[in-house]
């Protein structure tokens, strides 16, 4: 969208045009006195609004004597000249659209309003100038209006060509700042905060909200002339609210579980907002042309399935394209901010989404700028509540972009966190907990996290502590990340606290925390000499119990069972009836690793296993449902699952045979002999 068109695009008119005069003046009433009451939504905009509020209580004023003057006729009966009515429409037609570049310009960010301040301001005076050249065509006689009253239509007429211009040099200070910025030259703290004091942003509660805002508005691509500008500011805004507010920046905001309580699960999402195919919280809600919403990840699998038709409905769909929807994903984000549940999962090996515009100099250097800061104030902050407070901000600049963890990453930000992972304190815990898995997203932070000396056995200390779930959680959550290096798998797989802990997590831990543990045990059950520590260590036992709770139990027991921990798989007691059951009922991928572990157990452990397979009753209506509805490759695992199956059978057909008859033959032999 061009700048400056959603101020050009104006909603049609709430009345209908053949509305009674007496309604009319009703509402050109009403509108005056809203409009003499609206506030400017940034200081530098005052002078803009105050104009149109004083004219606004002009307005208000001759309507309301021309209501006085209708008396009890002011209703329906009420029957202006014709000229007088249609000029008193055409002005309530430009109060409405006063009203809605009013409610425009309160719904943009401060300083994407600074930006187009000029806009806003010649819009403001074309519709004045239309409300005086309707109020010159006003026929003040016809109507019978007191000489005051037509006094301050005149007023009115005359202010009203006289509109505010916008003021400029605001917006000139902030550009410069941009630009010194890009030079690296660092803001002075002092005209950084009159620059924002002018702006509107005085608090850290009004600095986050711009920022929030100002993402948005980037995203959506609302001003395209000015979003290199905005960019900046982004970066800019970030490193005023770690210098200019941290100390007043609470450190919990973000969540409503208190960090203390260590059982307390996230709560259970709204219906609305689960996948209908994995039953979990949508990250990514996309509508299918069924007009049902699936999570991204989760359609997309389907549709790569080769089906082609809506889960839900079953209706056979006219094409595959997939529509983002992103009001629902707005209100997802709501929720989970409001109720502590993290938005974003850290999955190691899964590539972050591109940004929506790439990062400009000015940004850059700003986020530079604020990463050094935070740094820095961490390694001299001396009090626990300044600490705090910096971990915070770190793990929230952390949170964002790649460019972020990596000037964090680079100033050193990981060996400083490390010590903080014992604190008593659990919101301080938490909070560094989190940074350190935000940082972990990028390859070159692993790096910085595994050679930070005590690092691994501060995470384990945390999945094995007192530390909140949340904390253990995202502790996981960070091994499963740096165990996406291929050398830090195996280094991470020998080192039985870490182990243990993991493991300790996937068996007792509430589902949000097993999920991120099973995740953790999955990565590590991909190295074979790790296989072996981990089975000893329980982490068959932990899968099998989470088999129809958590969707990469089954995946965890394929692993195990494909590099050697087979044998102990099977002798789990129950452990092959629950991957039978959830071939039956689990989702698209448990189905399809279910029917993959099964497969492995059978060949690995032989007879032993597909006995207990095939003692499971209904295993056959299983396999024969997964190869009618299963992916492809859950397919291919039913039928192999099938032959094996049958193999078996005969063999064991066979062997019986083989006992009986020798036993008849065996006889004679033997009289022979005699």
């Amino acid at each position: 969208m061009a700048s400056g068109a959603a101020i050009d695009e104006w909603p049609s008119s709430p009345y209908s045009s053949s509305a009674p005069d007496g309604e009319v003046l009703r509402s050109l009433h009403g509108l005056a006195r809203d409009l003499s009451a609206a506030e400017a939504p940034a200081p530098f905009l005052r002078p803009v609004f105050a104009a149109v509020a004083r004219r606004a209580r002009l307005l208000a004023a001759v309507s309301d004597d021309l209501l006085l003057f209708g008396g009890a006729a002011a209703g329906p009966l009420l029957l202006l000249p014709r000229s007088a009515s249609l000029c008193l429409r055409e002005v309530l037609l430009v109060l409405q659209r006063f009203k809605a570049l009013v409610a425009d310009c309160a719904a943009r960010s401060r300083t994407r309003l600074l930006l187009q301040s000029d806009e806003v301001a010649a819009r403001a005076g074309e519709l004045q100038h239309d409300l005086a050249t309707l109020l010159d065509l006003l026929p003040v006689a016809d109507l019978g209006l007191a000489d005051d009253v037509a006094d301050l239509l005149a007023l009115a007429s005359r202010q009203c060509r006289r509109a505010a211009a916008a003021e400029l040099g605001l917006r000139a200070a902030v550009l410069a700042l941009i630009h010194e910025v890009e030079r690296e030259i660092v803001p002075e703290r002092e005209r950084l905060e009159g620059i924002l004091e002018e702006v509107g942003i005085n608090d850290p509660a009004s600095c986050s909200d711009e920022i929030e805002t100002l993402e948005r508005e980037i995203g959506d691509c609302v001003a395209e002339r000015w979003t290199s500008s905005m960019i900046a500011l982004v970066g800019l805004l970030r490193y005023a609210k770690c210098v200019l507010f941290s100390a007043a920046t609470p450190w919990t905001v973000d969540s409503k579980v208190d960090p203390d309580d260590d059982g307390a699960e996230p709560p259970s999402p709204p219906l609305d907002f689960r996948c209908p195919i994995s039953l979990e919280l949508m990250r990514d809600p996309v509508v299918a042309s069924s007009g049902q919403t699936y999570d991204r990840e989760s359609i997309t699998r389907w549709f790569g399935s080769g089906k082609s038709t809506c889960p839900k409905t079953g209706q056979v769909l006219a094409d595959l394209e997939l529509v983002p929807n992103k009001a629902l994903k707005n209100l997802i984000v709501r929720w989970c901010r409001e109720n502590g549940v993290a938005v974003e999962v850290a999955e190691a090996g899964k590539a972050e989404p591109a940004p929506v515009v790439a990062a400009n100099k000015a940004a850059l250097e700003a986020a530079r700028m604020t990463a050094s800061f935070l740094v820095k104030k961490l390694s001299a902050s001396f009090s626990p509540e300044a600490t705090k407070r910096v971990v915070y901000e770190i793990r929230q600049l952390a949170k964002s972009g790649s460019d972020n963890r990596a000037f964090i990453g680079e100033a050193g930000a990981a060996a400083l966190l490390v010590p903080l992972l014992r604190s008593e304190d659990s919101a301080l815990q938490l909070n560094a907990v989190t940074a350190m898995l935000n940082l972990s997203i990028l390859e070159a932070n692993k790096k910085r996290i595994m050679h930070a000396e005590g690092a691994v056995d501060a995470l384990c200390h945390v999945m094995g502590s007192s530390a909140s779930w949340r904390a253990k959680e995202n502790a996981a959550a960070t091994v499963l990340s740096l165990a996406a290096v291929h050398a830090y798998r195996r280094r991470l797989g020998r080192n039985p606290l870490v182990v243990e802990s993991v493991v300790q997590l996937a068996r007792t831990g509430p589902s949000s925390t097993k999920k991120d543990a099973l995740a953790a045990l999955l990565s590590l059950s991909g190295e074979r000499e790790n296989v072996g520590r981990l089975v000893e260590a329980g982490a068959a036992e932990a899968a099998v119990s989470a088999v129809g709770e958590a969707e990469a139990a089954a995946a965890v027991l394929a692993s195990l069972a494909k590099r050697g921990g087979a044998e102990a798989i099977v002798a789990l007691d129950g452990a092959v009836a629950r991957l039978v059951a959830e071939m039956r009922r689990g989702t698209e991928w448990s189905r399809e690793c279910a029917a993959a572990a099964l497969v492995l157990l059978c060949r690995r452990a032989g007879a032993k296993a597909a006995a207990q397979v095939m003692a499971v009753p209904g295993v056959e209506w299983a396999i024969w449902e997964l190869l009618g509805t299963g992916t492809d490759r859950a397919r291919l695992k039913a039928a192999s699952l099938g032959r094996a199956c049958r193999r078996w059978a005969a063999a064991a057909s066979a062997e019986q045979s083989t006992t009986e008859c020798p036993t008849s033959d065996a006889a004679p032999a033997l009289t022979m002999a005699s």
